[in-house]
């Protein structure tokens, strides 16, 4: 596994907009505090000038979206590239990535969630770079801080941070103050699908949003037979969460990526707490992830810190992630310290 440099204060901070755009003054200010909040961390902020634009959901063209995530890559000093936002057309650029640039240059952390699992996911599967599923750029603008977030980037300085389960999760809220912190109100449980009360595992780390990895199967970007192939010594740990679909929906995808082969080597499955899942049928979450893998006798976690609904845990594809799960808390540790090349 290629892992990046681990970031050091000083270095620049790359912001850029694979997707959809930041167009909203009210989002706008949010961004703002945030360059201004990681400066006062100690590090340089930079801006491609896709990031405050916004057109039908998309920042540029494909073809604009993947010069300027390149350019970024490309600059010496920038270590570390944090997405602007999720949305819904990261594929349009795909095709016009130079994706052999990528493969024979210094790699870099790149950071963002949802619809940006397009580019992290194929990082990590094709071309074997470590990559970031944690908060888009604007969760920096909060104040204070939520410690996932710190946590976060203790992680990529290089910091052995235990992740764990956190109070509280919130609920989705309106505000008219662009520095607003989370709004923590339910209690977090994750849960063993099975009614555990105890569970460890542990594997090579791959996952993301389920709404983005579904329409990578079947294309040519789709390497994930060769990943898990190249780690099956180590075992895989997936991870998985939902933006929006019926609870129907979220059988037949599972049902897909099990029929695809994805799941071959797998040690463990991580599932986030979605964000909309309708429950049709009177099916709950629990329950289509259970009718779909049942037969596959592996643990599997759910209501996870991963995602949508805040706070989420920093996850590091390509990683070994060590889970442990006891009575409805847990604990993730990544292990990135061994072996690794300092790229010059």
């Amino acid at each position: 596994m290629r892992y990046p440099n681990f970031v050091k204060k000083g270095d620049t901070i790359g912001v850029t907009a694979p997707s959809a755009g930041v167009a909203e003054e009210f989002d706008k200010k949010t961004l703002d505090n945030a360059k201004k909040q990681l400066e006062k961390m100690g590090f340089s902020y930079l801006e491609t000038k896709n990031v405050r634009t916004d057109i039908q959901g998309r920042s540029s063209t494909g073809k604009e979206r993947a010069e300027q995530f390149l350019e970024l890559w490309n600059k010496e000093e920038v270590s570390m590239i944090i997405a602007a936002s999720g949305g819904d057309f990261l594929a349009e650029m795909l095709d016009y990535i130079d994706w052999k640039t990528l493969k024979r240059t210094k790699p870099k952390w790149v950071q963002g969630y949802s619809d940006v699992t397009g580019i992290l996911f194929l990082l990590t599967t094709m071309l074997d770079i470590a990559t970031v599923y944690g908060e888009n750029i604007k969760k920096y603008g909060m104040e204070p801080l939520h410690k996932s977030l710190v946590d976060g980037l203790k992680l990529l300085q290089g910091k052995e941070i235990e992740q764990k389960s956190f109070e509280k999760y919130e609920t989705r809220i309106e505000t008219d103050n662009p520095y607003e912190p989370y709004h923590l109100t339910e209690k977090v449980e994750w849960k063993g699908l099975r009614g555990e009360k105890e569970i460890s595992f542990e594997g090579r780390c791959i996952g993301g949003c389920l709404d983005v990895i579904i329409n990578l199967i079947g294309t040519k970007y789709d390497k994930v037979a060769d990943y898990i192939e190249k780690y099956k010594e180590d075992g895989i740990v997936w991870y998985l969460e939902v933006f929006e679909m019926t609870s129907p929906q979220l059988f037949l995808h599972l049902w897909q990526l099990k029929q695809a082969g994805y799941f071959k080597y797998c040690k463990g499955i991580l599932f986030g707490r979605p964000l909309m899942i309708r429950e049709d049928y009177g099916m709950k979450q629990e329950e289509a992830i259970r009718q779909a893998l049942e037969d596959m006798n592996i643990p599997i976690i759910y209501d996870v810190d991963i995602g949508h609904v805040k706070p989420q845990i920093t996850m590091i594809n390509g990683a070994i992630a060590k889970v442990n799960y006891l009575a409805g808390k847990g604990k993730i540790r990544f292990e990135m310290w061994k072996k690794r090349k300092e790229w010059k």
